[in-house]
């Protein structure tokens, strides 16, 4: 079958690989009918992510169809239309008994490399390196599932893989960062970062109950796609944000605050400068905390910030100080994606969220280099990427925003 493979610090590569096996009784193999890249596949591929090994299939966002089951799989059945959540669960354990299934205990089988580094280890998470268990990704023709009556959640008649292929992980994701919020009717919420988890946390934050959401980044169509989903904008570069804050928020500050970007966040001025050598030398410094720096400050008095962006290591000059003295909240995780699939599709099925309105490039498998390099750099204003495993590349061609 064909994968893209992880060769190295900003080397991607699609390959020819063996197709995947039934290991263990309670798996299943998915042939994948789509699946995209998350900006959180950057990070892998940017260097930030430890444990990566040559020839690494990538990809935790991901759908298709059963092919195969193994023996001891009783809900799934061969033929099953299925998404895959992006963190494994086992279903048994007291996390995933509790709702908590990214920090399943039994779906990591290399937990000693998570708890060197954060003390306790979390769920497995496919196609995101060996620290959360070396699984293949599912950014390939077909995919190896575990714990598969636990984990893949059969699709309802009538709909399209883009509208629930986003299921798997961004629009989860975005959904817990408002939920994390703790937003009251009326509350004007920041969200730093507009590319899909952002964006999907802006059309959260309006299910939830916030009367305003201002929406924070420096690209002109992530901005423009804020503002058709309604949120008030700033541009970092241009404006200054906490003041500008302040101003629309009369002096108080916005009620909750979310870092919707995480360790590779952008910043200007010799501060952005010093962390970027810092992190460059994975000593001083693994992860870019501009961004929750910002929020940290922006926030009000007695508000609540919420990280649904990816952090892997150590950050410095946090201002721990604001935090305390502000009385601050703080929320953030892996994303508990199970816990919102009902949900989350009933809002689809009723036309609340519309996920395919974030997609700017559908693509073919064989472009997935390509693919990464404008997600990454931002080029031909890529938002979102969807890769069709089995298509031709000449059949595909991006879609840009309206």
């Amino acid at each position: 079958m064909k994968a893209v493979v992880w060769q190295g610090i900003n080397r991607v590569q699609v390959e020819t690989v063996p197709d995947p096996e039934i290991l263990q009784p309670t798996d299943a193999i998915v042939r994948v009918t789509a699946t995209a890249i998350c900006g959180s596949d950057l990070h892998l591929v940017d260097g930030y992510v430890p444990s990566m090994v040559h020839g690494d299939i990538l990809g935790h966002e991901f759908m298709g169809e059963v092919v195969e089951v193994g023996s001891e799989v009783r809900k799934v059945k061969v033929g099953d239309r299925v998404i895959v959540p992006f963190p494994i669960a086992c279903g048994k354990c007291w996390y995933c008994q509790h709702g908590l299934t990214s920090l399943c205990d039994n779906s990591n089988p290399n937990p000693k490399l998570a708890e060197a580094l954060w003390g306790y280890a979390g769920s497995g998470i496919y196609g995101y390196s060996h620290i959360t268990g070396g699984y293949a990704g599912g950014q390939a023709q077909f995919a190896r599932t575990v714990f598969a009556d636990q984990n893949l959640y059969q699709v309802p008649e009538g709909l399209t893989d883009e509208q629930v292929l986003f299921l798997t992980d961004i629009l989860p994701t975005g959904y817990m960062g408002a939920e994390n919020c703790n937003i009251q009717p009326g509350d004007v919420v920041a969200v730093f970062g507009c590319g899909p988890v952002g964006l999907f946390g802006i059309m959260s934050a309006f299910l939830l109950g916030a009367g305003r959401v201002i929406a924070i980044d420096r690209f002109p169509e992530r901005l423009e796609m804020a503002r058709q989903l309604g949120a008030e904008t700033l541009n970092y570069e241009t404006d200054s944000v906490f003041e500008r804050l302040k101003e629309m928020t009369g002096g108080r500050g916005p009620d909750s605050v979310m870092d919707a970007v995480g360790l590779e966040s952008h910043a200007g001025g010799p501060g952005g400068v010093a962390d970027a050598v810092k992190q460059t030398t994975r000593v001083l410094e693994s992860d870019r905390p501009h961004a929750l720096r910002a929020a940290i400050m922006a926030c009000r008095k007695g508000g609540t910030v919420s990280v649904p962006g990816v952090y892997g290591g150590l950050a410095d000059k946090i201002p721990v100080g604001a935090f305390m003295n502000k009385g601050l909240t703080m929320k953030t995780g892996q994303t508990h994606v199970h816990r919102y699939l009902d949900l989350l599709m009933g809002h689809i099925q009723r036309g609340d969220i519309d996920p395919t309105q974030i997609i700017t490039h559908r693509l073919s498998l064989d472009e997935a280099p390509h693919a990464y390099q404008i997600f990454k750099h931002k080029h031909e204003g890529c938002i979102k990427c969807v890769l069709d495993p089995w298509a031709d590349p000449k059949d595909h061609a991006p879609v840009k925003p309206g």
